[in-house]
């Protein structure tokens, strides 16, 4: 967990400035789920994203 928030922050949240707690919700919410599950590589998964290596266990 301490890897994701430290990977939120720098990647997504220390750029950008919301105006409301909703705005920020969407944002992370966003992030999660098209860039963080869906793109970046997990060492802890062999290096696939977290969606690869479920469509492979799947498989």
């Amino acid at each position: 967990m301490e890897s994701f928030f430290s990977s939120l922050k720098t990647e997504r949240i220390a750029r950008k400035v919301s105006r409301t707690r909703e705005q920020t919700r969407a944002d992370v919410f966003d992030y999660i789920k098209r860039f963080y599950n869906s793109r970046r590589r997990h060492s802890t998964l062999g290096y696939v994203s977290p969606i690869q290596f479920e469509k492979a266990l799947k498989a």
